[in-house]
């Protein structure tokens, strides 16, 4: 799949003459992290936060979790959400839509990802995974969605990683 170029914004710094982060390096982060947080609404407008693994794969996130969870009935009602993580020298904030997998294909291909990344081996059917041992994503069977990146801001934690917006889509 070939990855699309956003446009990428230098946010307000104290570092002077920084320079945007380049997505390469966001979306290498991205790809290498293990916790996430996500973050979806609930019915009543309150927001839900909870931590989960996810995988980085064709230039979207990747998580699964039970229809049963909060966070799953939420993203029934309202596909907007927000993964959040960090690495040793950035934290990165992705915001999209979660949209539920049901190509059988996709979802061997995101199984792969999570076995290879995480140790955490799954067997594919009905369009969910089935698995033990995913203590935040509740009892299987588990959904997969995925999250194409709308908006990712990133913030540094030291100067060789300056605070940049990038914006998908629609310009």
């Amino acid at each position: 799949m070939t990855a699309e170029t956003p446009v990428t914004e230098l946010l307000p710094s104290s570092v002077e003459h920084a320079a945007p982060t380049p997505w390469v390096e966001a979306r290498r982060r991205l790809a290498e992290a293990g916790w996430f947080w996500l973050a979806t609404t609930r019915a009543d407008g309150r927001p839900h936060v909870m931590p989960l693994l996810a995988v980085w794969l064709d230039e979207a996130l990747y998580f699964a979790t039970s229809p049963a969870t909060v966070k799953g009935k939420n993203l029934v009602r309202k596909a907007h959400c927000v993964l959040a993580t960090a690495s040793a020298d950035a934290h990165l904030v992705v915001e999209g839509r979660a949209a539920k997998v049901h190509d059988d294909t996709m979802l061997y291909r995101v199984a792969d990802a999570y076995a290879s990344k995480y140790d955490w081996h799954v067997a594919v059917r009905d369009s969910a995974f089935y698995a033990d041992g995913a203590p935040t994503a509740g009892p299987p069977p588990y959904e997969v969605y995925q999250v194409k990146p709308e908006v990712v801001f990133g913030f540094g934690t030291d100067d060789a990683f300056s605070p940049t917006r990038w914006r998908f889509g629609k310009r």
